[in-house]
């Protein structure tokens, strides 16, 4: 009965990247710009809806706040991964994204199959760098379970770093055969 239970919790483990984590702030007295409906507001962290988002409309500045979340993202490279994790000691995909947005005020769900009800979905002829990938990598269960952020947009590769269970924090691009298979969308929070 042990070895069943442990072999279970190992498979769910491994099963998918999701956390069940909630959002929370380490810093709910810090202001936050939030873009609602066309219109700008600034919030004190705790009162900020899990769903707002920040975004721009600048396309320069939109290139610049990409590559700023994409060179903090890329500080992770490496990190195990760990489910729920969130820090340089460990960290599944959602929490690398989470995080990484977090870092530049941009407030996503905590979880990636809620991240892909945010934004505007993107086709993937034009998806950018900054933009996210949601995938499914579960066969039994037909919801969201992966995320990662584009690093490298060019025609025909796409690449994107993201947490695995199996090698941590990596980059890999979506012309590998598994990622390929996997990907549902591409949505675009910036």
């Amino acid at each position: 009965m042990k070895y069943r239970l442990l072999f279970l919790i190992i498979l769910l483990v491994f099963h998918s990247c999701k956390s069940s984590k909630y959002l929370t702030g380490d810093k709910a007295d810090s202001p936050k710009v939030v873009i609602s409906s066309g219109e700008i507001t600034e919030k004190k962290g705790a009162d900020i809806p899990k769903n707002d988002l920040i975004t721009s409309t600048n396309s320069s500045t939109y290139s610049t706040k990409a590559l700023d979340i994409i060179d903090f993202a890329k500080q992770f490279e490496g990190v195990k991964y760990k489910p729920g994790g969130t820090t340089k000691s460990g960290m599944d995909c959602s929490g690398l994204v989470f995080e990484t947005f977090k870092a530049f005020n941009i407030l996503l769900p905590r979880i990636s199959r809620d991240m892909a009800k945010e934004g505007d979905k993107v086709l993937i002829d034009d998806v950018k760098q900054g933009d996210l990938l949601f995938f499914k990598t579960t066969s039994k269960r037909n919801v969201i379970s992966h995320v990662g952020l584009v690093v490298t947009s060019l025609p025909g590769n796409i690449e994107f770093i993201h947490s695995t269970t199996s090698q941590g924090v990596i980059i890999s691009s979506l012309v590998e055969r598994y990622w390929y298979y996997s990907f549902v969308e591409a949505r675009r929070m910036l």
